[in-house]
């Protein structure tokens, strides 16, 4: 069994505060352990439940690394990481679709956070909080929880297990129905505060999470949002619109909207993928 673990460091028990994830913040160091931490319990979840194979993409933007230039997916701390995974960082967002194109048995998604707009959602925002602030799929409100799972979906890849704060799993069942398992380290208080479940508990809790969610998998959900499919934005600001003008097979909306159609989401997506 072949399981494909997204991560993101928001949704992480510890964690409230862009300092705690970002690069060259001296907080980022402790976000970056509690990071790791949770994705290995995911791993050895994932094993006790019958992975043979583990696959972890490090799907944290924390800014630019040195001369590694732009956006650096490279949160995770490799010496740290569990000995039965392999790691992917440094690929962009949702960039890395190799294991789901050669086939993938279920998806996790670990440590995410909820949409942008999303009341009490612990750090929350839609991929870039700077440039984008709604995402739909055909007219529905998603976050980074529907991105990938649309994504694994064009594949055929079920979305069996999502951790984060208590409005990114409110968010993820919405979406994908009671078949997702969840695990929620933490309730959000507002966007910068939570009340916080022990990051050792929230460890048990995901590992557990993970076993039980392959020992279910025949009920995970496989998000499809049908054909054609419609990928619109609304942007932060209307200067944010210029970067789209001269893209092929996307229609502006003045002064903050674009949209993108295609026979199905990857070919949607692709048109306005940021990284």
């Amino acid at each position: 069994m072949r399981v494909l673990i997204m991560g993101d460091m928001e949704g992480v028990s510890g964690i409230v505060h862009w300092d705690q994830v970002s690069h060259g913040s001296p907080m980022y160091q402790e976000g970056r352990r509690l990071y790791t931490a949770e994705l290995n319990a995911a791993v050895r979840g994932a094993r006790a439940g019958g992975a043979t194979e583990v696959v972890v993409v490090d799907s944290h933007g924390a800014g630019a690394a040195g001369n590694m230039g732009g956006p650096a997916f490279n949160s995770l701390i490799p010496e740290e990481m569990d000995e039965n995974c392999e790691f992917v960082t440094h690929h962009g967002w949702a960039n890395y679709l190799d294991m789901l194109q050669e086939g993938c048995d279920a998806c996790f998604f670990v440590g995410i956070h909820a949409m942008g707009l999303t009341p009490r959602g612990v750090l929350s925002h839609t991929v870039a909080s700077g440039r984008w602030l709604v995402m739909r799929i055909n007219g529905q409100p998603v976050g980074e929880i529907g991105i990938v799972a649309a994504l694994c979906g064009h594949y055929g890849v079920p979305m069996a297990l999502v951790t984060g704060d208590d409005q990114a799993c409110r968010e993820a069942v919405e979406l994908l129905g009671e078949g997702v398992g969840t695990v929620a380290v933490k309730k959000g208080l507002g966007r910068y505060s939570a009340r916080h479940i022990s990051p050792k508990r929230a460890r048990r809790m995901i590992e557990e999470g993970a076993r039980t969610a392959l020992e279910n998998l025949a009920g995970a959900p496989t998000f499809k949002p049908g054909a054609p499919v419609t990928v619109s934005f609304e942007l932060v600001s209307a200067d944010v619109m210029d970067g789209y003008r001269r893209r092929e097979g996307i229609k502006l909306e003045e002064p903050n909207k674009v949209h993108s159609t295609g026979e199905t989401f990857l070919e949607a997506w692709e048109r306005l993928a940021p990284f």
